[in-house]
């Protein structure tokens, strides 16, 4: 069965004419719901009452989450080749509406008609959805194993519901106060991440201020052609990206790693792959080749292991590290979780994976990376304001290793959420999660740092120790700053909040796709402007020229809505000077800058940071836009 949900202001159809032998009969001709959560449904061949029930429940769920009253089924064969007979088809539908109306008011327009419709959806991520139930599908598909039907679900996942959690707060100078009982006066950022991680609300129930940037600067946005949880890059989305996934990368080699590539599927049935997919609390995709099996990867954790199994490693080169950015690793989230760049099903992960001798040398290896993750996040341009910190492990480990536990708290200087379990439901124990909170009070991690006590063994991976023996290594798994997508997310909400709080939302400077904008203040200016954009260009700057035939105020206005860092203008005064009239953002009135001095202003801003060219033209006129 295929379901295109929708959330609608309005849907209006109006009933031409039957279109098959089989139809349902109407009095009425003409149809209109308000306020609405419509269900385009296509009964495919196999799907029976259980599908359906499923396909209801998923929708009223919805509905309930968005506060929504109205439920209207509408048959809809265009979302599938693999139709039901019209016969059973009306059966399921009318079980539907029957099973609907238990929890809502429900209406189902008649079946086999051909309608003239119109529709208003709702402006929020999550008013378009398509989803899959059961087994139906092309009758060319392959045929899937037995139980493809259900989703997959790891092991870990099972018991991450069963591990009983307690929560604290442990403060800088080392005290452990249940949650319950802190203070959070001061702490207001900590609070909502606290109450965002107990009560696992993940949902939003209105759009995250960070999706309606990211389409109005023409950064990302949803494609149409694919899966909900996937995403198109438009040009300056695609640089600020290519930055972030250079930067991670420099850093994490200059730090001490090797850097490698792995493939992004594997063979669903090796034994120890197998064994870790039910250690990984994470859902995965299956596809199928040539008859067989596999998983899309969802980290480099697969490939990593099994070439560090066939390294050879000495207990003097260890700690050991190897690196690879994934492009891409793939996640079967859920679709109700699914929100802008925040949570995706395909984004790209910095994944560094470190061999250590004992858990002593991992402890010490564990606090550099902490170290090197703060690093990180300083860099990029995500203020230590803007996140908190969870740490998690077993009761069993916080009594073996609360000082060690106590220092990563300090060096953070800020209390941290502690979530303590009374067993280890999946293969890392501890492991910390730096987490921005966002405007709206929800959470997402970014860096991270896991301490692994069974794929050394699980994967064979050893070293050779001063006495000549094979021993297997403690793991670390550390994402520097966690997906790039969920940075730029971090980015643009931090931006959101700046702006909320009655300041200017601005990128970084080394991360803004036009750094200077060159304004001529008539058409006879417009050479002089290309001709100091070249300065910039040259210099590493990335620089355009606004040609449009807008007025001065116009050109201005755009750039400020674009976050440009520096606008110049130029007209006969600053020719004859060889000065810039610049504006910078966010700073009130103009100064006079020859372009050497700016250059070398945003040069010392940068330095150290990645610089890549825009691929767009230097010429406004000349660039495209896109539709949203």
């Amino acid at each position: 069965m295929k379901v295109l949900q929708l959330d609608v202001e309005s849907m209006t159809y109006e009933l031409i004419e039957p279109e098959a032998s089989v139809y349902e009969g109407s009095a009425e001709r003409n149809f209109k719901v308000e306020d609405a959560v419509v269900m385009l449904v296509s009964v495919e061949k196999g799907d029976n009452e259980e599908i359906a029930l499923k396909a209801v429940e998923e929708t009223t769920n919805f509905m309930q989450r968005q506060k929504r009253k109205l439920l209207l089924i509408y048959p809809f064969a265009h979302l599938s080749r693999n139709l039901e007979s019209p016969g059973n088809a009306m059966n399921l539908l009318e079980y539907m509406r029957k099973v609907a109306s238990a929890k809502f008011e429900t209406v189902k327009a008649p079946f086999g008609w051909n309608k003239r419709w119109s529709i208003k959806i709702k402006g929020h991520p999550l008013a378009e959805q398509l989803k899959s139930f059961g087994n139906g599908g092309d009758a060319a598909r392959s045929k899937p194993r037995e139980e493809s039907a259900k989703e997959e679900v790891s092991e870990a996942i099972k018991r991450e519901e069963q591990v009983k959690s307690t929560w604290y707060i442990l403060t800088p100078d080392g005290n452990l106060i249940p949650r319950s009982d802190f203070k959070e006066e001061g702490h207001e950022n900590l609070k909502k991440f606290a109450d965002y991680e107990i009560t696992k609300v993940r949902t939003y129930q209105q759009m995250p201020p960070h999706i309606k940037l990211m389409q109005r600067l023409q950064l990302v946005d949803y494609e149409p052609g694919s899966d909900q949880g996937n995403m198109r890059f438009y040009p300056n989305g695609r640089l600020i990206k290519g930055l972030l996934e250079r930067y991670v990368t420099e850093k994490t080699i200059e730090y001490g790693a090797i850097e490698v590539e792995t493939p992004i599927m594997y063979d669903y049935d090796h034994p120890a792959l197998k064994e870790y997919l039910n250690r990984f609390p994470s859902r995965h995709y299956i596809v199928r080749s040539d008859d067989k099996e596999f998983f899309l990867r969802f980290s480099a954790d697969f490939g990593q292991f099994l070439l560090m199994s066939d390294a050879t490693v000495s207990y003097k080169q260890l700690p050991f590290r190897f690196y690879e950015i994934t492009r891409y690793s793939f996640r079967r989230e859920l679709s109700g979780e699914l929100t802008g760049l925040k949570r995706l099903r395909a984004f790209t992960m910095p994944d560094m994976h470190t061999m250590c001798a004992d858990i002593e040398q991992a402890k010490e290896e564990f606090k550099r990376q902490f170290d090197f993750c703060m690093k990180v996040l300083d860099e990029i341009g995500i203020k230590h304001d803007s996140y908190e910190a969870a740490i998690r492990m077993t009761e069993e480990f916080w009594n073996n290793n609360s000082d060690f536990i106590k220092y990563l708290v300090n060096t953070f200087g800020k209390p941290v959420l502690i979530e303590m379990w009374n067993f280890r439901y999946a293969y890392f124990d501890p492991k910390f999660e730096f987490n921005v909170v966002d405007t709206m009070g929800k959470a997402t991690a970014l860096s991270t740092v896991q301490m692994d006590h069974e794929n050394g063994k699980r994967y064979n991976m050893t070293y050779i120790d001063a006495n000549g023996n094979k021993q297997y290594p403690i793991i670390l798994h550390d994402s520097p700053s966690g997906a790039i997508e969920r940075v730029i997310y971090a980015l643009l909400e931090q931006a959101a909040e700046a702006e909320k709080s009655g300041g200017t939302p601005s990128l970084p400077l080394w991360l803004s796709p036009t750094q200077v904008r060159v304004v001529p203040l008539a058409e006879r200016h417009i050479e002089k402007c290309v001709e100091v954009a070249k300065q910039f260009i040259d210099k590493g700057i990335r620089a355009d020229v606004d040609d449009t035939d807008s007025s001065l105020n116009k050109k201005i206005r755009n750039a400020e809505q674009n976050w440009v860092p520096f606008i110049c203008v130029i007209g006969d005064r600053e020719i004859e000077s060889g000065k810039l009239a610049v504006r910078v953002r966010g700073k009130p009135g103009q100064k006079e800058m020859s372009p050497e001095e700016l250059i070398d202003h945003i040069s010392s801003a940068t330095l150290d940071m990645p610089k890549a060219r825009l691929s767009l033209s230097t010429m406004l006129t000349k660039r495209p836009t896109f539709r949203g």
